[in-house]
């Protein structure tokens, strides 16, 4: 406990403090914890800087008073002029370590870190048409807009179904995805591909999970799906979601598809 009164003792015990908090801070459970511990010694720091000067002060209202080993004052005088000096030197070192902990402070206080509620965004898939089913969206693109075109295919949205099944199929993804030849459009929580030459068009709707759910995508191939390919077969208002494996592309799901039907 501080004295308040007992220069050397105080010193004593602010040493095997900093000695302890040297060992302690090696490791951290909390990573949070680090910015109470910056605070603590942004504070220790104005602390300090006052101890250097009232150290200066010391030595400066006592030079005319010493001597050195050899007891000569003059050379007593100059030691405690250069000790002094050095002193307030170290001070202001101090202050520039102390803007630059406030510096830090400041940033470690915008972290928030690793809260167990973050969510992270994904987009998983609402539905895929490709051959006469695409050409008529393709067609209302055409002449009514893009907003047109993600109008109608949210009509395949069933909510907790889609985002079930879309799960369930790995039909995830990091962002919605675009491949060569594709054009993109977005509004709200939609997001639509659409590749006139290819003959397909896709809708994916934006998806909030848990951080710790999430899962890394991986590389997606892009099998181009052509008007020749058999269509998916779709109902109205149903939820349609990608066959295959995890991320797997709709050419790809639909080439499978069509060499199983030639065999």
């Amino acid at each position: 406990m501080p004295t308040f009164t007992n220069p050397t003792s105080d010193a004593d015990d602010a040493s095997e403090a900093l000695r302890g908090l040297a060992h302690a801070t090696r490791t951290f459970e909390n990573p949070a914890d680090t910015y109470p511990v910056i605070g603590d010694l942004l504070a220790g720091l104005r602390s300090l800087r006052q101890v250097m000067d009232q150290l200066a002060t010391v030595h400066l209202a006592h030079q005319q008073r010493v001597t050195d080993d050899d007891h000569n004052p003059t050379a007593g005088a100059t030691a405690a002029l250069a000790a002094a000096d050095e002193l307030h030197q170290a001070a202001t070192l101090i202050d520039q370590t102390h803007d630059r902990l406030n510096d830090a402070m400041a940033h470690s206080g915008r972290i928030v870190w690793n809260p167990e509620d973050r969510l992270v965004e994904r987009w998983i898939g609402v539905v895929f048409l490709q051959g006469n089913e695409a050409d008529t969206v393709l067609d209302l693109i055409d002449n009514e807009g893009v907003e047109a075109g993600i109008d109608h295919l949210s009509a395949w949205d069933w909510g907790n179904e889609t985002t079930e099944a879309a799960m369930e199929n790995g039909d995830v993804h990091d962002t919605a995805p675009v491949y060569a030849g594709d054009r993109q459009a977005e509004t709200g929580d939609y997001a639509m591909t659409y590749n006139v030459q290819a003959g397909h068009v896709a809708l994916y709707r934006r998806h909030l999970i848990r951080a710790k759910d999430a899962i890394d995508p991986a590389a997606e191939a892009h099998v181009p799906a052509r008007h020749s390919t058999p269509a998916r077969e779709t109902t109205g208002r149903r939820s349609t979601v990608r066959e295959g494996g995890w991320f797997e592309h709709p050419g790809v799901a639909a080439v499978k598809q069509a060499r199983s039907l030639s065999m």
